[in-house]
């Protein structure tokens, strides 16, 4: 520990079993303007590795967002921190131990026999097994685990590499191996917290989550996801015994609609639940250039659920998630980490930051070949307003009026 804050080797606890605390400093329910630090979590392993060329994680993502944050000068020293990666003791707080096994042993033989891929999903389209499979996500998951450290003293941070929602507890899930979100959570709750909330904008149901969840009345899990889109769970009336609101949301939902569920849902909920921290699975593959959704929104969007949410608590965690557009998910998360840290988005990108952006390539897909101006000169979408449709706004009303239910008696 340095400065009351972990440093960022962590070594005593993210890695391994946590130490936990002689006390948990008070509740953090609505202790607001902007006493929590921000900071950012990241690491060089994403640069390397890639999932295979024809997979949709074949792009760069958190890369670039570093080297297009660090090209604005907004990661300055002190503010950057290196994920550790997760060590096996730490990942079966959750997982498994035959399948943390499984994975490592998959990384180091490049293979997997037809057992285990029967058994854990690993070696699968979905799934493959690549070079980096169990370092990867092991330092996502190590970066959660820092960050929940980090927080409890009161920070705002920013884990772009980590938001693997659909990892179960045996088993790789939807392009997951860890659920890192689910770790941080079960993390903070070592760490002393009791009541948390777990908010998640994704394009895709947070599957992996709500079955680690379901039923913890203490753990409020909120999700706003595409209607029929995989993993095909997440129905309005699923609450996971009680404590999950989940809004499906039609294609083409919109800025306008993500402000009513935000404003009328979201916040609301937050301010029955009263939890003592927030993490926020921030995935980009809700605005309209992603090739896995058919959602139409801004990244305007999603740095608006980060304000509101810091609003909120000086504890939060913002992860990344989906996000299969390498521009797109380059500009959201790295204007997400504006919001987080207090920067203000230029109008047009210059300089170095716009080389960042016009250097990345999209293989095998049409807009990579001949992309928007837009895409490399700015970081800010224009935002894509519309109607408020009777549908959603329905389903919005249906959830409020199970508001009741959740309690409110945090700290």
């Amino acid at each position: 520990m340095q400065g009351g804050q972990p440093n960022s080797r962590c070594s005593s606890r993210a890695n391994g079993l946590p130490r936990l605390p002689d006390r948990v400093p008070c509740p953090s329910w609505r202790r607001k303007g902007g006493v929590g630090v921000a900071r950012f979590i990241g690491s060089e392993i994403y640069r390397r590795s890639t999932y295979g060329a024809a997979h949709p994680l074949a792009i760069p993502r958190v890369s670039t967002v570093i080297d297009l944050a660090r090209a604005l000068g907004w990661l300055p020293a002190g503010t950057y921190l290196t994920a550790p990666r997760a060590r096996p003791a730490a990942l079966t707080a959750f997982h498994t131990p035959d399948y943390v096994a499984a994975l490592m042993r998959a990384e180091a033989e490049g293979a997997v026999d037809p057992e285990t891929r029967a058994r854990h999903g690993l070696g699968t389209t979905a799934n493959p097994v690549f070079p980096e499979m169990f370092r990867r996500p092991a330092t996502g998951a190590g970066g959660a685990l820092l960050a929940a450290e980090m927080v409890l003293s009161g920070a705002v941070v920013h884990v772009p590499g980590a938001g693997t929602h659909h990892a179960l507890a045996d088993r790789a899930n939807g392009f997951c191996y860890l659920n890192d979100v689910v770790l941080a959570l079960m993390h903070l709750r070592r760490l002393g917290l009791r009541r948390l909330a777990y908010v998640d904008i994704d394009a895709h149901h947070c599957d992996g989550v709500e079955a680690a969840f379901a039923g913890d009345r203490d753990l409020l899990m909120i999700s706003v996801h595409e209607e029929r889109r995989w993993p095909f769970t997440g129905a309005l009336a699923e609450d996971a015994g009680g404590n999950a609101l989940n809004l499906p949301v039609p294609a083409g939902f919109n800025d306008t609609e993500m402000a009513a569920a935000r404003d009328r849902l979201i916040l609301p909920a937050l301010e029955r639940f009263r939890p003592e921290a927030i993490v926020l699975q921030c995935g980009a593959d809700a605005v309209s250039e992603d090739p896995l959704s058919r959602l139409t929104l801004s990244n305007g969007a999603h740095a608006a659920v980060v304000r509101a949410l810091k609003g909120q608590t000086d504890r939060l965690i913002v992860t990344g998630g989906g996000g299969y557009n390498p521009w797109s998910v380059a500009r959201c998360w790295t204007r997400v980490w504006a919001e987080i840290a207090g920067h203000e988005v230029p109008d047009r990108l210059e300089g170095e930051a716009r080389d960042v952006l016009a250097a990345l390539r999209w293989p095998g897909r049409a807009a990579g070949r001949n992309p928007p101006a837009a895409w490399s000169d700015t970081l800010a979408d224009p935002p894509r307003e519309g109607p408020l449709r009777p549908e959603v706004a329905a389903r919005i009303d249906a959830l409020r009026d199970r508001l009741v239910s959740l309690g409110g008696s945090g700290g």
